[in-house]
């Protein structure tokens, strides 16, 4: 199963940049998308619900902490397009809105111009979150199973006869006839 980024960054260049950056540092991960404002992020993250959002601050028309916002209301983590929530980084020249990104449960904040030492941190983070939310639902699953066989199992019987043995002779006595 590939990993699935959306990328959201008002500036094409900048866009580019940390796409290119990704694909060498993480190859296997798969950038679905590339939006341009907050509004098409949310439109584009509904549809094709990839794992990790890379999400600019400020962009035109809505924020990217407003973007994710309104996506964390309104995703659907158990009907019928069921997906657990991306994990959101933040990527911006702004240091000033850290706290708000980490309210909004950000996996990281990573400050521009983005260096490729920072960004493997940010990798390494996203493949840790993703794994252990990949074995969250393997135990979810296992718990699953569980619970579904407990009714199959029979509750043991009931001692009948009690083994008594001497020497050579073994007897079965009847658990009534036990005083």
């Amino acid at each position: 199963m590939s990993i699935r980024a959306l990328i959201a960054e008002d500036e094409p260049i900048l866009a580019a940049v940390l796409a290119a950056s990704l694909r060498r540092l993480w190859p296997e991960l798969e950038i679905v998308s590339t939006a341009p404002n907050g509004v098409a992020a949310v439109e584009q993250a509904l549809a094709l619900r990839p794992d990790i959002l890379f999400f600019d601050i400020k962009m035109p028309g809505q924020s990217g902490l407003e973007a994710a916002e309104e996506l964390a209301e309104c995703w659907d983590a158990v009907g019928e397009n069921a997906a657990p929530f991306p994990q959101v980084v933040f990527v911006t020249a702004y240091d000033e809105f850290a706290v708000q990104a980490f309210e909004q449960a950000a996996a990281d904040y990573v400050l521009k111009p983005v260096n490729d030492a920072r960004l493997a941190r940010t990798v390494e983070r996203l493949r840790a979150r993703l794994a252990s939310r990949a074995g969250d639902v393997g135990l979810a699953s296992l718990v699953g199973q569980l619970q579904a066989l407990l009714p199959a199992v029979a509750a043991p019987e009931r001692l009948s006869v009690i083994r008594a043995a001497v020497g050579n002779t073994v007897r079965m006595i009847p658990v009534q006839e036990v005083v």
